[in-house]
């Protein structure tokens, strides 16, 4: 059959989200994927050696786990294989000079942990959670609503404007503030730099203005949700959502690029393919894209009005990641064991070493000192490697797309291409960073592959030129101006085509926001 009711371009979880609730529904739907298998950034493989599976990705769901979507779904994905495996201890931060600190789930712990490594900062992190509690559930309620819709104006409303009098509310000011004023309150240098980091996970930087809420949101959605991954590996989500709507009667087509969306009198009636294959669509159209690929490509012979076009033209992406996958032949050594339980540590030298690399990566220099997160799922996951062997996983964000040179003149750059030559240099100056937090690493390494900004946008289109998260997120392109200010919202200028995933609200990660949002519409 090639008339559906929706189709449903590209099979990112937030897409599959979409695609099993309306099948749940009794929706005919067809998801045309141009990649071997529907998941996008969800994908598990044997990347190393045999037996070692990789996320190759994104790799942990806290705030999927969280949100109503999981919710709604759990029961039915769990009978299709998927498997949260958590723990009570997410996230944490290991300095250069042997300092650490952990972030458990328990706040009376976290206050605890803050207050043995500096007397007093336990209070004022509670004072900063205060300050934030008359606003919580309207700003955690938001991330599962369309911001532009009628439903969240009052909530927006009650968010920014004081309450019975007149001006502006305490949350509007810190929506303009930055993460590095927002901790600096706390005098351990060790905790501001395991809070403040996390933003850069958001698409933000610590000096950046509008990071600053980011920082008590992250803690709060790191002590509800944990660190869970998939037992067997993220794809495992991908895998049971993909199974679940074929089960109900949905279609999911792969290694087919769509390359038009086909428009009549006004109205999204279908799509062609890159092969001239026509599907229709008696009811609407679905995008896991961005909007410049929508506006630019997907809807290029359509009539948009020519402002609209042009901010799509514009649209901003971000700087690159490198993802470097390492099988180990041994666990990892941590000085301090309880990162043997630890979900996704930061390593660093400090806030401010921290926000230079960023200021270098911003400058398209590769860093000289970064500062990155390590992951080992072994921890909670042994069925990820051969018995008594492990994986780890460093992700370093804010890395010039392309780099012009290099902040400590050792490696040469080239074009700026992610040759393999950049590549191995990079990845030994990382992996020297974690050899002085981590004393069996490199020794342990016994395999290795690593994901750059040109590996991520070869394989995804939405990712630009090799930015992970979909686009910038700045203050010029988030909240109400995201994907775009003339599309503030997941409905786009052709009424029954919808936009989801990472440009969209609320935005990138496995989170499920857009693809529950966007189900929503659809299903009133």
């Amino acid at each position: 059959m090639d008339q559906f009711d929706v189709i449903i371009i590209g099979s990112g979880h937030n897409a599959l989200i979409t695609a099993a609730y309306l099948t749940r529904a009794g929706r005919s739907v067809l998801v045309l994927e141009k990649n071997d298998r529907p998941g996008g950034f969800l994908r598990t493989e044997e990347l190393t050696l045999p037996g070692f599976k990789h996320d190759v990705y994104a790799a942990a769901h806290p705030l999927f786990t969280t949100g109503p979507a999981y919710a709604e779904l759990r029961e039915d994905l769990e009978a299709r294989g998927l498997c949260y495996l958590n723990t009570d201890l997410p996230t944490g931060v290991s300095i250069e000079d042997g300092r650490t600190a952990v972030l458990p789930s328990s706040f009376e712990e976290l206050i605890a942990e803050v207050e043995r490594l500096a007397p007093g900062d336990g209070t004022a992190l509670a004072g900063m959670f205060e300050q934030l509690n008359p606003y919580v559930n309207d700003v955690f309620g938001l991330f599962n609503m369309d911001l532009s819709s009628p439903e969240a104006a009052p909530i927006l409303q009650r968010l920014l404007h004081q309450k019975g009098g007149v001006g502006y509310s305490p949350f509007a000011a810190s929506l303009v503030s930055t993460a590095r004023n927002t901790v600096s309150s706390l005098q351990s240098p060790v905790t501001r730099a395991m809070l403040a980091s996390w933003v850069t996970h958001l698409g933000r930087t610590p000096d950046e203005v509008g990071s600053g809420i980011w920082v008590p949101l992250t803690v709060m959605a790191l002590m509800g949700g944990g660190m869970p991954i998939p037992e067997g590996g993220s794809e495992k989500l991908a895998q049971a959502l993909a199974q679940l709507i074929t089960d109900q009667g949905g279609e999911i087509l792969t290694e087919i690029q769509v390359e038009r969306i086909l428009v009549e009198n006004g109205r999204a009636v279908g799509v062609r393919t890159s092969k001239g294959k026509k599907y229709r669509a008696k009811q609407a159209v679905v995008a896991s894209t961005t909007p410049d690929q929508l506006y630019l490509s997907l809807l290029a012979d359509t009539e948009i009005s020519p402002p609209l076009r042009a901010q799509a033209k514009h649209y901003r992406y971000g700087r690159g990641c490198v993802q470097i996958h390492l099988a180990l032949s041994e666990p990892p050594n941590w000085p301090d064991k309880r990162f043997n339980r630890v979900g996704q540590p930061h390593l660093t030298d400090g806030l401010d070493g921290f926000t230079l690399a960023i200021a270098q990566g911003a400058a398209n220099l590769l860093p000289s000192n970064p500062t990155f997160t390590v992951d080992c799922s072994t921890n909670l996951d042994p069925t990820r490697a051969p018995s008594g062997k492990a994986i780890m996983r460093i992700q370093v964000l804010e890395v010039p797309i392309r780099p012009n040179g290099d902040a400590a003149n050792l490696i040469d750059v080239g074009n700026g291409t992610w040759s393999h030559d950049l590549t191995e240099r990079f990845t030994e100056r990382v992996l020297n960073v974690v050899s002085k937090h981590i004393p069996n690493i490199p020794s342990a390494v016994i395999g290795k592959y690593v994901v750059t900004p040109d590996t991520i946008a070869k394989y995804n289109p939405n990712a630009g030129p090799g930015d992970p998260y979909g686009g910038a997120h700045d203050l010029g392109q988030s909240y109400l101006l995201r994907p775009l200010p003339g599309q503030p919202g997941h409905q786009t200028a052709i009424p029954n085509v919808y936009m989801l995933g990472a440009a969209t609200w609320p935005g990138h990660g496995v989170n499920g926001g857009s693809g529950y949002i966007v189900a929503q519409k659809l299903l009133t």
